[in-house]
């Protein structure tokens, strides 16, 4: 995905904000929403939370350095600054789990509270790019087709090649459809996070990463459907035989 934002960047000619907002997307891990929508596509779950666990785990350090190297010779990247926020915003909370479920778990009042955190984390997170993309309206107005565009582009070509890699390897069904999930979805609510804290410079960058949030729960959406969809039709195609 970093190498397609490259890509995307240069044959566009994307002013840097926009610019900064793809590759940005493009360096970070994949995202959370690819389990579920692996689990919904008739995937493999357990390769998709593998994937997702070590690009989660290697992105302190591989989201800085791989800015450096793509977008460091034209936009100011503060990689220290990333690597902490990184560390604050999926790390910390990890590790935080982790331990809560190990000396918690078995309280009920514990398991309650766990119940209630996936719709705070929705609205939470709902709440961040909303605001994003309000506070920074004249930008999304006068560069929001380009914007769309080319994380379209982004998201569609993550697709692809994650499914062509699945398919020149050999791998089955449910392996070929979790890699083009996992490829193609990142975490574009951590590039959002991070756009906000670190290119304030540049407004757009936060709001290419925030459509590009939206956009990514949308399209795996309808690529699980296109996927059950194969899977029934193949399903009544058999029995008829």
């Amino acid at each position: 995905m970093p190498g397609i934002a490259f890509l995307l960047v240069h044959t566009f000619q994307l002013p840097k904000g926009i610019a900064a907002g793809l590759l940005l997307v493009g360096c970070c891990p994949g995202g959370v929403s690819s389990n579920i929508i692996t689990y919904l596509s008739h995937g493999d779950v357990a390769f998709s939370v593998g994937m997702t666990t070590a690009t989660t785990l290697l992105s302190p350090i591989m989201t800085p350095v791989l800015m450096l190297m793509l977008a460091g010779t034209s936009i100011e990247v503060q990689a220290w600054g990333m690597f902490r926020s990184i560390l604050i915003v999926t790390i910390l909370p990890v590790a935080a789990g982790v331990i809560g479920n190990w000396f918690f778990g078995a309280w009920r009042s514990y398991r309650e509270f766990c119940r209630v955190m996936p719709g705070v984390s929705v609205i939470s997170f709902a709440c961040i790019v909303g605001g994003v993309v309000a506070s920074n309206g004249n930008d999304f107005f006068t560069s929001g087709a380009l914007i769309f565009l080319v994380v379209f582009l982004h998201n569609a070509l993550g697709y692809v090649t994650g499914y062509g890699v699945g398919q020149l390897a050999e791998m089955g069904k449910a392996q070929k459809r979790t890699i083009a999930i996992e490829v193609g979805m990142q975490n574009a609510g951590l590039a959002t996070n991070l756009a906000s804290r670190h290119f304030p410079a540049l407004p757009e960058t936060a709001v290419a990463a925030a459509v590009s949030c939206v956009w990514h729960s949308i399209s795996g959406t309808l690529l699980a459907g296109l996927f059950a969809w194969r899977d029934r039709k193949r399903t009544l195609l058999l029995k008829n035989q």
